[in-house]
């Protein structure tokens, strides 16, 4: 192996795998180092295992949301066994065999930038220098942020990371947090048997549209969950194999385990960022090339630049930034105009997300709020999913709703929100029109074949054109 390339990426989750990947595409060489799994966070303790817990038991509410269908029940230990499957067990040969396979070189070790284009690796045998004729790239990620909350640090809570490859269902749970994780692990956890309590600071999904959040704390308390909405936890202790938390009105709820799933932050802290004039601890601002402002070499993709904290965000971000590192190597003028092949243009407005909870939900763009506060001028469409011939034949008694904002002015559609049982799949759709700003009167003629859920276009087109008549 050589100790020079032309990419060093510092990070080998599918971040840092996709850099490295469009770089050597473009004729380069490049170097991932990594110091824990390669797969990074999404393979090992997030989108893989916790999909895999929170599958069986919404294909177990489907099938008993039709009538006809009686019996079933959820196998704790061979949910868990599944999990374990799509975590690779915990081992990353088959994702190190891909690297070889694509023709990127692995350093196991902890990287942090000790020059210009230089990154020094601790391994097992000591230290190593690398050098990069043309980029680094830092795509370390993020890590679960743990709030000041007094005793908090004494009882071993656990974090996404826990919660996500433990290997016993506790008898139960209470989560500190009402975001994606706290309530998709609220979803998978109540499923499988544990008395689960949720403590949110104010309401569920911040940020979303305000009726998805309402809409999921009601199906949490269908499934049995204490949902606690504008609650603070003031105290944590550990009292021998129980928890005890305590809220801002002096009760104590005691649980066998505690999650904190109050957001993350970058992982910046020790890798070297004073040598390039930045901040450890702090998101690495960058341009829409994902190059780090100021810099002519550095490059920082995914969850560690704060942009937009989701795997598939990161990636797109990822093929963007190898790309245009393959293309500055060769001495290229790159365009940096919205939505060219070097941009991540799609960070700012047009951000689709799942969120794996009963009900999900699936949003893309902007919300009501949101769009208002871009100064956009804009019309709301609200429908009921249930409404829908297709939802109805999918479960019986659907309950859900969609909205779609569509900018006034200009005839196209700003964002949409889906909420209900499986609305994860109706979601590239709306994608789609968002991104490509697909007019109005140009969807008309994207027919919906009946009888399916994505009738709900049409629904929400024909709402729009009665309002605007």
């Amino acid at each position: 192996m050589s100790d020079e390339y032309d990419l060093i990426v510092l990070g080998g989750g599918p971040v840092g795998e996709n850099v490295a990947d469009r770089a050597v595409q473009g004729g380069l060489t490049a170097v991932i180092v990594e110091s824990e799994l390669v797969g990074g966070e999404c393979s090992y303790w997030a989108c893989m295992p916790s999909k895999a817990l929170l599958r069986p038991g919404q294909a177990l509410r489907a099938a008993k949301g039709v009538q006809g269908v009686t019996g079933g029940a959820l196998d704790a230990a061979a949910v868990l066994a599944r999990r374990d499957s799509f975590a690779a067990n915990w081992s990353d040969d088959g994702q190190v065999g891909w690297l070889r396979s694509a023709g990127i070189d692995l350093v196991r070790g902890h990287g942090r930038l000790s020059g210009e284009r230089e990154v020094t690796v601790a391994t097992e045998d000591g230290e190593r220098v690398l050098r990069a004729r043309h980029a680094v790239a830092i795509t370390t990620g993020s890590d679960a942020a743990m709030p000041p909350i007094p005793g908090l640090a004494d009882v071993q809570a656990w974090t996404s990371r826990e919660a996500t490859s433990a290997q016993q269902v506790p008898d139960s749970l209470v989560v500190i947090g009402g975001g994606v994780v706290g309530v998709e692990m609220a979803t998978a956890y109540a499923a499988l048997g544990a008395t689960v309590t949720v403590l949110a600071r104010s309401g569920l999904l911040g940020g979303m549209e305000p009726f998805a959040g309402e809409l999921v704390a009601e199906g949490l308390r269908e499934l049995g969950v204490d949902v606690r909405l504008n609650t603070e936890t003031t105290a944590v202790r550990r009292d021998g194999d129980t928890v005890i938390v305590t809220t801002g009105d002096g009760e104590e709820i005691a649980a066998a385990e505690v999650l904190v799933a109050t957001g993350r932050r970058p992982r910046s802290g020790d890798i070297g960022l004073e040598v390039a004039g930045l901040e450890p601890g702090e998101p690495i601002e960058v341009d829409d090339t994902l190059r780090v402002r100021g810099s002519d070499w550095l490059y920082a993709a995914g969850d560690v630049n704060g942009r937009v904290l989701l795997t598939h965000q990161g990636k797109y971000q990822a093929r963007a930034a190898g790309d245009v590192i393959a293309a500055r190597s060769r001495g290229e003028v790159v365009a940096d105009q919205p939505w060219g092949r070097h941009v991540a243009t799609a960070d700012h407005a047009a951000v689709p997300q799942v969120v794996f909870s009963e009900p999900e939900v699936a949003s893309v763009g902007y919300t009501a709020d949101a769009a208002e506060a871009a100064g956009h001028s804009i019309r709301v469409v609200d429908h009921e999913l249930g409404a829908v011939a297709g939802a109805g034949l999918h479960r019986d008694g659907y309950e859900g709703r969609a909205r779609m904002i569509v900018d006034t002015e200009r005839e196209v559609v700003l964002g949409v929100t889906l909420v209900g049982p499986e609305v994860a799949e109706l979601l590239h759709a709306a994608t789609i029109a968002v991104t490509a700003e697909v007019p109005i009167s140009r969807l008309w003629h994207a027919v919906p074949a009946y009888p399916a859920m994505s009738e709900i276009w049409l629904r929400l087109l024909e709402a729009y054109g009665r309002q605007s008549a």
